[in-house]
């Protein structure tokens, strides 16, 4: 594996997933949207061929009732099952972890193979929100592999937070706070991937200022639209392959080559 570990979300089909492996890829990401429809048999033919090659499959569910996530597991066999629920408050007063460190706790008992990353929210750059990590990075450290830095957004009014998709992080194509980023990069006794706003043109800055174990993209290595609105499910691979070759600038430059 890479001194820095390159990410992609989200492939949902085969020949995405094959192109991605072929751009040097590191770890390929693919979502489950919803419990009635959870399974897919194109993002389980393009896991299966992710974990035939030299890169790892990562999956997100987006929901946490652990008998659908245990099927999901049983079904897909990831190498990383990846959990994104907005698990704090703006305050930083972690909301309604118990459930979800349960939840961890069952994948551990019942997968022992398969490794779990867990997302931390991150203010979004330039934000006044007053967040602290320490508290949701101790809950969670003991039942999870690998940590992923991703941007919360929150409202102007009584600090709601608003994510493209409810209930969950990611996909803000906004960069999150990098300064905070790098403090749990230093604070984290388990790898952390930073995701968040994360670009072929800004990938390099942000492993210099950061010093993550790995770097994600998603919406911003996405094909756009007539309107140059991102694509979901659909990548560019000129925007994939500039991030794979700034990315290993980086690790070049600053993790010895």
């Amino acid at each position: 594996m890479a001194k820095i570990v390159i990410q992609i979300y989200e492939i949902q089909e085969p020949g995405e997933a094959e192109l991605m492996v072929e751009t040097g890829v590191d770890r390929i990401g693919s979502v489950i949207m919803s419990e009635s429809e959870w399974k897919v048999p194109l993002v389980r033919e393009a896991v299966r061929l992710v974990n035939t090659s030299d890169s790892e499959s990562s999956l997100i569910p987006l929901f946490s009732q652990p008998d659908f996530v245990f099927r999901v597991i049983d079904y897909y066999e990831p190498d990383t099952i990846h959990f994104c629920e907005t698990i704090v408050m703006p305050d930083g007063t972690p909301n309604g972890c118990g459930q979800l460190v349960e939840l961890q706790k069952g994948v551990k008992a019942r997968f022992p193979e398969v490794k779990i990353m867990r997302s931390i929210p991150i203010p979004a750059a330039g934000t006044t929100d007053d967040f602290s990590f320490d508290r949701v990075k101790e809950i969670f450290e003991p039942f999870s592999d690998c940590f992923l830095t991703d941007t919360m957004m929150t409202g102007d009014t009584d600090h709601e937070v608003k994510q493209p998709v409810q209930g969950f992080i990611g996909i803000t194509g906004k960069t999150c706070d990098w300064e905070t980023a790098a403090r749990l990069v230093k604070a984290s006794s388990m790898p952390v991937i930073l995701a968040g706003g994360i670009s072929p043109d800004n990938v390099y800055d942000c492993i210099a200022q950061t010093k993550p174990f790995g770097v994600d993209s998603c919406t911003l290595t996405n094909a756009v639209d007539s309107r140059g609105e991102p694509i979901r499910f659909k990548k560019d691979p000129e925007k994939t392959a500039r991030f794979v070759s700034e990315a290993r600038r980086a690790e070049n430059d600053f993790y010895g080559g």
